[in-house]
């Protein structure tokens, strides 16, 4: 949703990291509750609806509301198929074999909160469901280098090479990103990049890291309604994201849930997203 421009990475301490943390717990519960919604027959607007009162409920306010210069209409994110993020919840039906993504971010208390995930509903094509798995699966190893010292271009590479061995594509258009005070703070976290790439990670960094995949090209373009990104080849995206804290030991998900695909790529069986809560 933004484009950043070059500056310091903010490192948060003591009670800045606790504030960021109880933000990333809210943001994790509204969208399992939210995703728990999805279903055969509930239009994208029901879902939105849902979550904007979930969000009040918890005391915090959405953090796309109103977002950016085209003012984002809606309250979350939510993106069906061949759309990749940005989606606007509205008429829509969802139909059995579609894969929903849904993006939550709130402020509470001074603090963001962003996480994603993408919900199989139904009979979902096999091929489908190992995207979905995959790209879960490349958000997790990703993880594992955000470590205090360790550079930013290797978990950028990571997620690029670990999809490609399946012959998926990264979107490159869109990144990950910073989080904290704002929704969107430095650094740029693409899902793509060369190994010992700076800049170099440091303890009480916040990122949010989320890969976007698409099972066919990388390419992608945005609808007439300036914000929908849509596969070029109309070919199924997903898209999964944590917020991590970067720590001297191992990195933290703030916004740490059950995974949809324990054994990954290995077992296609999703977990519903009713038991994905911590």
């Amino acid at each position: 949703m933004a484009f950043l421009k070059p500056g310091s990475i903010p490192i948060r301490h003591g009670a800045q990291q606790q504030g960021i943390r109880r933000a990333c717990q809210v943001a994790r519960d509204v969208l399992i509750r939210t995703a728990s919604q999805v279903a055969v027959g509930i239009t994208t607007a029901e879902v939105d609806r849902f979550a904007a009162a979930e969000i009040k409920a918890c005391g915090a306010t959405s953090a796309f509301l109103g977002y950016g210069r085209d003012k984002f209409p809606g309250n979350i994110c939510i993106s069906i198929n061949e759309e990749v993020v940005h989606g606007i919840g509205g008429p829509r039906v969802i139909q059995d074999g579609d894969v929903v993504k849904i993006d939550v971010g709130v402020h509470y208390d001074g603090w963001v909160g962003d996480n994603a995930l993408t919900v199989p509903v139904g009979n979902v094509a096999q091929e489908t469901l190992h995207l979905l798995a995959a790209t879960e699966e490349s958000l997790l190893n990703a993880v594992k280098y955000a470590r205090d010292g360790w550079m930013l271009g290797d978990l950028c590479h990571s997620v690029e090479h670990h999809v490609k061995q399946y012959g998926y594509s990264v979107v490159r258009e869109f990144v990950g990103h910073g989080v904290g005070r704002k929704l969107h703070e430095e650094p740029q976290v693409p899902n793509y990049g060369k190994k010992g790439e700076r800049p170099r990670l440091k303890a009480g960094m916040t990122l949010a890291i989320e890969p976007m995949i698409n099972l066919g090209t990388g390419k992608t373009r945005v609808l007439e309604d300036k914000w929908t990104v849509i596969t070029l080849d109309r070919k199924p995206s997903a898209h999964y994201e944590h917020v991590v804290l970067v720590t001297p030991d191992e990195p933290e998900i703030l916004t740490a849930r059950g995974r949809m695909f324990p054994k990954g790529v290995a077992d296609l069986t999703p977990r519903p997203v009713s038991e994905l809560g911590m």
